[in-house]
């Protein structure tokens, strides 16, 4: 398997568990999505106003825990990492449905309201089919 970062997330949130763990949630920031020059062509047909799907590898998640309580919630039981969206899995993609909000040069996206950490490395984008124009 051979996955490559594309970019990388510019961001105000800088720890783990900041203030929102959703985007629809408060404390979900706008932020910036650097992309490497090498991807320049990819971001052709991007435009601000579109959703895109931003999957993103959560770098400092934790790959060794198979359970956990949702939300780090203590009172509820504890599930399997995959019937939540903890960042700590084994292999640790995250997904983030985001709205391009600004396009402010070639090879950097601003979206409304993303989640991520600062430095958090971009693994690919995909726009929703509602989005892709003819």
């Amino acid at each position: 398997m051979d996955l490559k970062t594309i970019g990388i997330v510019r961001s105000s949130i800088t720890k783990p568990n900041g203030p929102a763990k959703m985007e629809h949630e408060p404390g979900a920031v706008r932020a910036r999505i650097e992309i490497d020059p090498q991807y320049a062509e990819a971001m052709v047909g991007l435009e601000p106003g579109m959703e895109i799907d931003l999957f993103t590898w959560l770098h400092l998640g934790r790959r060794d825990v198979m359970q956990v309580h949702p939300r780090g919630d203590k009172s509820r039981p504890m599930r399997g990492v995959f019937a939540t969206r903890s960042p700590w899995r084994p292999n640790p993609i995250g997904l983030h449905r985001v709205t391009i909000a600004a396009i402010p040069s070639p090879l950097c996206i601003e979206v409304d309201k993303l989640e991520a950490i600062d430095q958090t490395p971009v693994i690919d984008i995909k726009t929703k089919p509602s989005s892709v124009r003819p």
